[in-house]
C-alpha cells in the first residue's frame, strides 16, 4: 500500500503503531476534512496483517467524548476533542491513554487491541502546579520488560511519570519528572512524545520546536537523561509542512517510521504515511526522505497513480478533497512541481507514454515530465488547453528505478503573461504510464 497507507478518504494523524499478535494496529487522532480545528471527538482503530500491510480494516469508533451513531460518549465530565492516544498491553489487557483538550485525560481498557475501550479512570495523582488542569498531553506509554509502566507527555515542555502497574492510571508519588527532553539546543522539544525500547535502549521520538519533523533521543534508562541523535523524517521537505507526530515500529522484520502529511491547504487535515528506516548497530537511525512508497518497495507504473499520493508539492500547489471519491492537486500555477518516488520501470527497452488526466481551469500551457530531478532537460512534455482532459506525453526508453516529477508551465507570453500571472493552470487528477 503506497502513501498514504490508509484509504485515501481517511484522516488519521498522530499515529502510534503497535504490533499485537500477527496484526499492526494504528492508534491516532481523527481529523476531519475541511475542519478549522485539529482532531475529532472520537478515536478510530485500523489494523492490518503484519505480512499483508496493504489490507487495512477499520474497527470503528474505539473511544469518544460525544455520542455517535455506533458509540455513546465515554466521558461524562467533558465533550472536548480527543488528541493523540496511545495503547499498550499489560497482563492480557489493552489500555488506551487519551488526551482531551482542556480537560482531565483518562485511561480506558479493553480485552481486544481494537477495542472498543471502556473507561477505567481519569489519571490519579498528587502533583503540585501541574498545568492545564492536570491533563497529560499527547501521552506515549512504555511497559518495560520488568512490568513497570511509564507515561511521557508534553507541549512546549516535556514531562514523565511512572504509572502504578496494578491499576494503570495512578501516578506513583515522587516519580513525576519535567524536562525529560530539554527545550534547549540541540533537543528543542516541542510536543509528541513517543517512547520505544529497542535493543535494550530507550528511545523518545518527538516533534521539535523548529521545522516539521520527527527527531529522536536515546537513553540507557527510561527516566533519562536522553541524548539527542537527530531527525528521522521531515514532512516539510519540498512539501507543505505542518506539525508531526508518530513513532517507529518493526513490522515483519522491517523497521518503519509512521508520521503524517498535510492536505486541503491547511495543517488541520492530516493523513498517515510510513517510510522504511534502518536502525544501525550503534542504535542511530539515518534520516529518510518522504516518498510515495508506504509499505511498497516500488511503485508500479502500469497502475494509475492518484494525484494525492504525491510526496513532492512545490510552488504553492496542494492536495484537496472534492468529495469522498475525488482528491486532486490544485493551486497549480506557473512553475509548480509535483513528484512521486519511486517507480520501477523494469529492464525492457521500449519507449513509454504518460497519460495525464487534468481538469481545465480556462488556461493553457505545457506539462513537462522529469526523471530523478525537476531540473535540467525534461524527458518529455505536452501541451494542455483551457478545457483540460487527457494529456499524452511521449517519453523515451526508461529502465530501472526513478522518481517522476511533473512541472507546469504557463502558455502565455508578453502582455498576456502578466495578465495570467498567478492563475491556476489546471487541477491534476491522476496519471498512468503506458507502452
Amino acid at each position: 500500500m503506497p502513501n498514504p497507507y490508509l484509504p485515501l478518504w481517511e484522516y488519521i494523524p498522530d499515529g502510534e503503531p503497535r504490533v499485537f499478535g500477527d496484526r499492526i494496529y494504528v492508534y491516532g487522532s481523527h481529523d476531519r476534512n475541511g475542519c478549522d480545528k485539529f482532531c475529532d471527538y472520537k478515536l478510530k482503530v485500523w489494523s492490518a496483517p503484519v505480512n499483508a500491510p496493504d489490507k487495512w480494516v477499520c474497527h470503528g469508533t474505539a473511544f469518544a467524548t460525544r455520542d455517535f451513531r455506533d458509540h455513546p460518549s465515554d466521558t461524562d465530565w467533558t465533550d472536548n476533542e480527543l488528541y493523540a492516544p496511545d495503547v499498550v498491553e499489560k497482563d492480557g489487557k489493552y489500555y488506551l491513554y487519551a488526551y482531551i483538550v482542556g480537560a482531565k485525560g483518562c485511561v480506558a481498557v479493553s480485552d481486544k487491541p481494537e477495542g472498543p475501550f471502556t473507561l477505567l479512570s481519569k489519571y490519579s495523582y498528587n502533583i503540585e502546579n501541574h498545568y492545564d488542569d492536570g491533563t497529560f498531553i499527547d501521552p506515549g506509554v512504555l511497559v518495560d520488560d520488568d512490568g513497570r509502566v511509564y507515561v511521557y507527555c508534553g507541549y512546549q515542555g516535556s514531562y514523565m511519570a511512572e504509572i502504578d502497574g496494578n491499576d494503570m492510571h495512578t501516578v506513583i508519588d515522587g516519580t513525576y519528572k519535567t524536562d525529560i527532553i530539554p527545550t534547549s539546543e540541540p533537543h528543542l522539544f516541542f510536543e509528541a512524545c513517543s517512547p520505544r525500547k529497542i535493543n535494550g535502549k530507550y528511545y523518545l521520538i518527538y516533534s521539535p520546536q523548529k521545522g516539521s519533523r520527527l527527531d529522536y533521543a536515546i537513553s540507557d534508562s527510561p527516566t533519562g537523561p536522553f541524548e539527542y541523535k537527530g531527525t528521522i523524517v521531515d514532512n516539510s521537505v519540498d512539501y507543505p509542512g505542518g506539525n508531526d507526530h508518530g513513532s517507529v515500529m518493526q513490522v515483519n522484520g522491517q523497521w518503519y517510521i509512521f508520521y503524517h502529511r498535510m492536505t486541503n491547504g491547511t495543517i488541520m487535515s492530516r493523513r498517515g504515511c510510513v517510510e522504511r528506516i534502518r536502525i544501525l548497530h550503534d542504535g542511530t537511525i539515518p534520516q529518510v526522505e518522504m516518498t510515495s512508497l508506504g509499505f511498497e518497495e516500488s511503485l508500479d507504473p502500469f497502475i494509475p497513480t492518484k494525484a494525492d499520493t504525491a510526496c513532492v508539492l512545490k510552488g504553492g500547489c496542494f492536495i484537496t478533497e472534492l468529495n469522498i471519491f475525488d482528491r486532486i492537486v490544485t493551486g497549480i500555477t506557473d512553475g509548480a512541481v509535483m513528484g512521486w518516488k519511486y517507480y520501477d520501470f523494469g529492464s525492457d527497452s521500449d519507449p513509454w507514454s504518460l497519460k495525464i488526466k487534468i481538469r481545465g481551469t480556462g488556461c493553457r500551457g505545457t506539462i513537462s515530465v522529469y526523471l530523478d530531478s525537476d531540473e535540467g532537460e525534461p524527458a518529455g512534455e505536452a501541451s494542455f488547453t483551457e478545457n483540460g482532459g487527457i494529456i499524452s506525453v511521449k517519453l523515451p526508453e526508461i529502465k530501472g528505478r526513478h522518481a517522476v516529477y511533473l512541472k507546469a508551465k504557463s502558455g502565455y507570453e508578453g502582455w498576456a503573461a502578466e495578465m495570467f500571472k498567478g492563475r491556476m493552470l489546471f487541477d491534476l487528477e491522476e496519471f498512468v504510464f503506458v507502452r
